[in-house]
């Protein structure tokens, strides 16, 4: 049973509880689920962190959410706040979205004064910092590439490709999203700078997904398929034979 690969790749996971639909008993539902796995963290609703720091107290499994989500378009003032009110309810971890109408405007100025005042805001707290790029809204290389300059530049912790809810409309009026595309994966991987890791967000669902950006040299995972991969690890690594019943796997709404 190879237990040391099973809890790196339960440590990867962001266990996502995100979903605009989501009740409060899904999401306790959803830190029960974090808790049994021993995940890394959840990434839940800002007005739930402190219901999500009670019940993961004495646990391992951090608390993080996420700030201007899912569109990045709040002021810098109401990010920090929303940061600080975080912060202040349990939270370690903060998944901000950029200004992405800032970013296609090569507004860098703007741009890394509002990461680098969100950076503050967690350093103040003793949280970490990961930035959401949005990929799926950024058309070219060098907008992903500056952002990972400037996420090296104010000491962020992680870049992080999208929210999970970048939804572009195609030339047939549907909506659709790539999320963490291995493309974008390897472009943020090669472009920062030391200290800063790459969390992969939206799109992967299975263990082989995660294993592959695993190899890649991503750090972490947003996922809501955490059931479905754990159990699945399990299996594949010895934890339970391979033809013993799964428990209830519960997956969250999200990506």
């Amino acid at each position: 049973m190879n237990t040391t690969l099973i809890r790196e790749i339960a440590k990867m996971i962001d266990h996502s509880l995100l979903h605009p639909t989501m009740t409060d008993a899904e999401l306790r539902d959803g830190c029960e689920l974090a808790r049994r796995y021993d995940v890394a963290s959840v990434c839940i609703k800002p007005y739930a962190v402190k219901m999500a720091a009670d019940l993961l107290a004495g646990s391992e499994v951090l608390v993080g959410t996420v700030i201007g989500f899912p569109h990045g378009n709040s002021t810098v003032a109401i990010k920090v706040a929303e940061t600080e009110q975080a912060c202040r309810d349990g939270a370690v971890e903060i998944d901000m979205v950029v200004n992405i109408g800032k970013v296609l405007g090569n507004d860098w100025d703007y741009v890394q004064a509002e990461i680098q005042a969100v950076k503050d805001a967690c350093a103040k707290h003793g949280a970490i910092l990961k930035v959401i790029f949005e990929n799926d809204y950024l058309p070219e290389n060098s907008y992903k590439i500056r952002l990972c300059q400037i996420c090296t530049d104010v000491r962020a912790e992680f870049v992080k490709t999208s929210t999970g809810y970048g939804f572009v409309k195609g030339a047939d009026g549907k909506y659709g999203y790539e999320g963490a595309t291995e493309h974008d994966l390897r472009l943020m991987l090669a472009h920062v700078g030391a200290g800063v890791q790459v969390k992969a967000a939206g799109g992967v669902r299975t263990l082989d997904g995660l294993l592959k950006v695993k190899e890649m040299g991503v750090s972490r995972l947003g996922a809501s398929a955490t059931a479905t991969i754990m159990e699945d690890a399990y299996r594949r690594f010895g934890a339970v034979a391979a033809d013993a019943p799964t428990g209830p796997i519960q997956e969250s709404k999200g990506y």
